[in-house]
């Protein structure tokens, strides 16, 4: 018999984080969270997304051992805002047992049942810029800090509960020696010279946080016509520069402007992490944060994690001069391989943006849907 208990306290919530530890222990491809960071982004007091969203963790018990868990969430944005009554679920490990599984999604669909929503879907986080999707194919490939690894039978688990693919994502990778320097310094002059555009280029994080609110607000405006899309608030700004910005190195963060000096594109793009993740096995001390500090520094890997370009900008091959520059940068630390984040795989114009480097998709991951 499965029982559910929602975790509370901090003791529970830590066996909420570490759960996948032991699911995973004997995986060569899982990659853990730092324990400490997935805590905080749990903690109502120090994650601003609760001021506009609630969540429900739960663990399943079986003969008193600890066999799944979810993440029940409600974004009043997504549904007072823009009228979308969606129940959404994450975090959603499971044991290869149809009743633990089952127990956990009737769990959401009742809390979904109760706020009145109309579906759920899942697995996501609170927001676009957390992690997405179950993997469909690729379990053979190392993950990566933004994303979700799982076994095979997720799917199968999920499909049995009558659950539909609601969206589809993939995932590319290419040598960065597929990137043609000439072809991108002839575009990146043509576009500078045609609408007025110039790249800025930092090497100190403060640089980069001075800019980091106006990029924040081009990723809001760049973004917003995707389904799906939750924009980020004022408040959760200042949380995302802490997480994220300040330890992203400032030379892998671009930035294009316009004659006024209005921003107008960015590009962030990330050192891989993962194996060191794999080392420090979920904390920064003693040696954590050291194996991270080498992969800041080292990682012949690189992530592109986010690219936004302003409406009017769009489709005029602003992102030449993104990749001119990140051409520069990759040359001199001897980069060897390009991945990017999960994306749309109905995203035309993404595809087309990427067609230069020659990618190949060696990943794929859904959503799933299922009416209340």
């Amino acid at each position: 018999m499965v029982t559910l208990k929602e975790a509370t306290t901090k003791s529970e919530l830590k066996e909420f984080v570490k759960f996948p530890f032991s699911l995973y222990k004997d995986s060569p491809y899982w990659v853990p969270p730092i324990i400490a960071d997935e805590l905080a982004s749990f903690d109502r007091d120090k994650n601003p997304v609760f001021k506009d969203a609630d969540a429900w963790f739960f663990l399943a018990y079986k003969n008193n051992k600890i066999v799944g868990r979810v993440a029940a969430i409600v974004n009043h944005i997504e549904i007072n805002q823009q009228k979308v009554k969606k129940m959404r679920f994450g975090w959603f490990d499971f044991i290869d047992d149809t009743e633990v599984s089952e127990a956990l999604l009737q769990k959401v669909s009742e809390i979904g049942k109760e706020h009145q929503l109309s579906y759920m879907e899942g697995p996501v986080g609170f927001s676009n810029m957390d992690k997405v999707g179950v993997l469909t194919e690729g379990y053979d490939h190392i993950g990566s800090m933004i994303t979700w690894y799982n076994y095979p039978y997720y799917v199968q688990h999920i499909e049995r509960l009558g659950f539909t693919v609601e969206k589809e994502y993939v995932e590319n990778k290419f040598p960065f020696a597929n990137a043609d320097p000439i072809f991108f310094e002839k575009a990146n002059l043509l576009v500078k010279k045609r609408y007025g555009v110039k790249e800025l280029n930092f090497t100190k994080t403060e640089e980069v946080m001075a800019m980091a609110d106006e990029m924040f607000d081009l990723f809001n405006e760049s973004y917003a016509k995707l389904s799906s899309f939750v924009p980020i608030t004022d408040i959760q700004k200042e949380y995302f520069k802490k997480k994220y910005i300040s330890f992203i190195n400032p030379e892998y963060i671009k930035f294009v402007v316009d004659k006024n000096d209005k921003l107008i594109a960015f590009g962030i793009v990330m050192p891989s992490f993962s194996t060191a993740l794999q080392k420090a096995k979920g904390k920064l001390f003693p040696f954590g944060l050291f194996h991270l500090l080498w992969a800041k520094k080292k990682s012949k890997e690189v992530l592109f994690y986010l690219i936004g370009v302003h409406p009017e900008y769009q489709n005029k091959g602003v992102t030449a001069v993104i990749f001119n520059q990140y051409h520069e940068t990759f040359s001199k630390k001897g980069i060897e391989t390009c991945i990017r984040t999960p994306e749309l795989a109905d995203n035309v114009a993404i595809r087309q943006l990427w067609k230069h480097f020659d990618p190949k998709i060696y990943k794929r991951r859904s959503t799933y849907r299922k009416d209340l």
